[in-house]
């Protein structure tokens, strides 16, 4: 009994097994994100570290540090007459970066680098220049050579890239070269590898009092991830949504196995009930089993995903998308079996209750061991405890209580909606099923409210699935979207700067003429914040304890004025005023939200800019949402037109070039015009984002591909389970005079209803709860294929079919007087 029992394990084997494996996968994927910072903690100061910010820096507990000083500067190529190109130079110590790898051409290069032999540059100024490896280039007094070019480095990302191409020099040659002085403008930066890099927020959180005092930024991992908008947040959460959907369709096997084994053993609980064994004592038999059974399950979940865990990544190099460490997860194993473990004994108590309603006279009258109020009773107080605590579970894994509770009652609404329309599909058949219908579709709709009928707990199992399967798959083609919006591939990659009102016609030309497109161009005031709500910048900086940081109150601001919105950026507060005069009063601007929380501006505070010498009073008249992983022109401060038309400018235009000898090209054809202008190729920053952003697509494809399997493994089993049922039916049919052909046909007719009516039920509540996810948990645009959803329907219902009719296989073989004996017998 103990074996055939362990149906129901079976499939909590394989639910421990895939929580092991979704916990790893989900791991390796945070690792891959590591490679946006390269690190797990940055600090960087815009001055050389004082002697309390390198003790700070030495008390952090870490298992590698590596330092990095970066400045602008000019890189000489004597090859070339002594041709210079400005060039963000970066002086590195250490084993930096410590997630991904410093990538170059020759592979060589990054070796000889540390060693100390030359300098790495952009592979853009060696397509601009003509370079080769070996070439000369000089770095102020230091004399060098070309060990190489850039191809990806982790790190770098779009809101943190600079005005210039990259050059990689050792950090020990850099007081050869002589180009910083006290008052050189460079940036320090110290980069940490912890042990436990889920520890890096809280040390920041601890030392926020003694980091604002020393001026010193920090850099996490969960910084750059916001810096990537939502992505890699919503993959997260679509990996606790995938396990969400695992538990669930593994408590309705669990629930749809126990249901058909404890009918099995009403005979036997009757003759306990005649033997005088009450209805506590018969219940408790088979509660102690299912417990047994339960624990048995979770320990041997647990030792097949210790042992199997590491053989899946081998198998599966296709498939898998990161590079996982073949490594058992003990604590999301125990996680899981505890979890697992709850599960089975809730699902296990709510079938019980047709045990507590059997009569004693069940031994004698078959029919009198269905339903009774007592068991009704008990499947209610059962299935609000489920709910309570999935509800706790719930809350415990969301961002926020309450979206947890939201989620428990979706899900609760659609066993509701798939009961009801169970319910409604039997009455309906009971009362319309018309005289005229062939014999075969009769008697298979008949099926649907016969007596111990089926019908509720097929129609729920195959609608659940597909309610969790189809609203995972609308989900997985949100995010996609998300990630990978239809223009990805239109979007500039490279940025002109420095362009001067009169020569902005000829830049254009001279990029059309070169075969690249003009997709954005804007013009740029520079200026000064000289007050904020009427007080001075200098009183600001001067008060000790202010919490506005000082670098938003020195930093010059790139301004620009227009009169609408660009597809990077929305309004989220106030409003934008297309025109304006100063005359009229303060100019109303807009403000990027983050600088205007630095800042601790809202709508309607007055800011007083220093244009160039020139005060002008202005007012926040509304506040922007800008999405900066966009290569666009974006700013901090939009001004109105009508106001600084006057104003000293330049601008800057966006287009998009397919590599990095295009964008060489297109540099020397606007040097040889323009030599003022400058070009910045993004092509190797683009490329870092989005391997990361790939790598979170590839995670929530196989997640998705994984769930799947083990619905229709659920789906299948819920079917499966009423093969049993059906001997006796077909045997008394056959003996009516029915043949093995309409016996097919009304199975054909009973499976394609509930098929139809579960995935129709079941899609149309996906449609719902993927909406409501893309609305307020992912907050991405919700958008619908309807042959997404006409192919859901049909695949479900074509499986429900096929299922039904090889579980059904051999059902109308069996022989009527071996059926007839047997029950004769009981």
């Amino acid at each position: 009994m103990a074996w055939r029992e362990s149906r129901a394990s079976r499939l909590r084997l394989v639910w421990f097994s895939v929580g092991s494996l979704s916990a790893t996968l989900r791991a390796a994927i945070e690792a891959q994100a590591k490679t946006l910072l390269g690190a797990d903690l940055v600090l960087a100061s815009r001055q050389p570290l004082s002697p309390a910010a390198e003790a700070l820096a030495r008390s952090v507990p870490a298992l590698e540090t590596a330092r990095e000083t970066s400045f602008s500067t000019m890189a000489v190529f004597p090859a070339l007459t002594n041709a210079t190109r400005l060039v963000n130079a970066r002086a590195v110590d250490g084993e930096f970066p410590f997630y991904g790898r410093l990538e170059c051409d020759p592979p060589e290069a990054v070796e000889a680098l540390r060693r100390g032999e030359g300098v790495i540059l952009d592979a853009g100024v060696l397509h601009q220049f003509g370079l080769r490896v070996g070439d000369p280039v000089h770095f102020g007094r230091w004399k060098t050579r070309l060990l190489g070019s850039l191809v990806r480095v982790p790190g770098d990302t779009m809101a943190f890239s600079t005005l210039a191409p990259r050059a990689y020099l050792p950090a020990a040659r850099l007081p050869e070269t002589g180009l910083l002085g006290t008052a050189s403008l460079a940036r320090y930066r110290v980069m940490f590898r912890w042990p436990e890099a889920a520890a890096v927020e809280a040390w920041c959180e601890a030392h926020r009092a003694e980091l604002a005092d020393l001026r010193l930024e920090t850099d996490t991992v969960d910084k750059r991830k916001q810096d990537l908008g939502r992505t890699l947040q919503n993959l997260n959460r679509f990996l606790n949504l995938v396990g969400a959907v695992a538990l669930v369709l593994g408590a309705v096997g669990i629930a749809s196995a126990l249901q058909v084994h404890v009918g099995s053993k009403l005979p036997n609980a009757a003759i306990l009930r005649c033997l005088g064994a009450g209805i506590e004592a018969t219940s408790a038999i088979y509660l102690a089993q299912a417990l047994a059974l339960a624990a048995l399950g979770t320990s041997v979940g647990l030792v097949l995903a210790a042992v199997v865990q590491p053989m899946i990544p081998p198998l599966l190099p296709g498939w898998i998308p990161v590079a996982l460490e073949a490594r058992f997860e003990l604590g999301p194993a125990l996680l899981a079996a505890l979890v697992g473990f709850a599960v089975s004994l809730a699902f296990t108590l709510l079938p019980l209750g047709v045990l507590r309603a059997v009569s004693p006279l069940s031994v004698i009258r078959a029919d009198h061991s269905r339903g009774g109020t007592a068991d009704r009773r008990w499947r209610w107080r059962i299935g609000a405890a489920i709910l309570l605590g999935l509800g706790v579970l719930a809350s415990l894994q969301a961002r926020r209580p309450w979206e947890g509770l939201v989620a428990v009652a979706g899900l609760a609404g659609a066993f509701g909606a798939l009961a009801g329309v169970a319910w409604g599909l039997v009455r309906a058949v009971r009362r319309w099923t018309p005289a005229s219908w062939p014999f075969a579709i009769r008697q298979g709709l008949a099926s649907l409210h016969r007596p111990g009928n089926r019908t509720l707990l097929v129609l729920t199992s195959v609608g659940l699935g597909t309610f969790l399967l189809v609203t995972l798959q609308l989900t997985r083609d949100v995010l996609l979207t998300q990630l990978f919006p239809a223009d990805r591939l239109q979007q500039p990659n490279a940025i002109l700067f420095d362009i001067q009102p009169d020569q902005r016609e000829g830049v254009e030309a001279t990029v059309r003429s070169e075969g690249f497109p003009v997709l954005d161009s804007a013009p740029i005031v520079t200026m000064r914040i000289a007050a904020l709500k009427g007080r001075s910048t200098e009183s600001l900086l001067a008060e000790s304890n202010s919490p506005i940081p000082g670098w938003t109150l020195r930093r010059e601001y790139r301004s620009t004025f227009r009169g609408s919105l660009v597809g990077s950026e929305r309004l989220v507060a106030g409003r934008l005023v297309p025109r304006a005069s100063e005359a009229e009063g303060p100019v109303p601007i807009t403000i990027e939200s983050g600088i205007a929380r630095d800042l601790g501006l809202s709508v309607g505070d007055a800011v007083t800019f220093d244009i160039q010498g020139v005060p002008m009073e202005t007012r926040v008249a509304g506040l922007r949402e800008v999405d900066w992983k966009q290569v666009r022109p974006n700013f901090f401060v939009v001004f109105p037109e009508g106001v600084l038309e006057a104003a000293p400018a330049m601008t800057v235009l966006a287009t998009r070039v397919p590599d990095a000898a295009a964008s060489a090209r297109l540099q020397r054809a606007l040097v040889a015009r323009f030599p003022n202008v400058s070009a910045i190729d993004l092509t190797l920053v683009l490329e870092t984002l989005d391997r990361v952003v790939t790598q979170a697509g590839h995670g929530i494809r196989f997640m998705a591909l994984f769930t799947v399997v083990t619905g229709l493994v659920v789906m299948a089993g819920a079917i499966l389970t009423g093969r049993w049922q059906r001997v006796r039916e077909m045997v008394l049919l056959r003996t009516l005079g029915a043949s093995r052909r309409q016996l097919r046909q009304a199975l054909l007719a009973e499976y394609a209803a509930l098929g139809v009516m579960g995935a129709l039920t079941g899609t149309l509540l996906a449609c719902a709860a993927a909406w409501a996810l893309a609305r307020f948990a992912f907050r991405a645009p919700f958008a619908v294929s309807p042959w997404v959803l006409l192919a859901a329907v049909l695949v479900v219902t074509a499986l429900t079919v096929a299922v039904g009719l090889l579980s059904s296989r051999g059902l109308t073989r069996q022989s009527p007087l071996e059926v007839l004996r047997g029950d004769s017998v009981a």
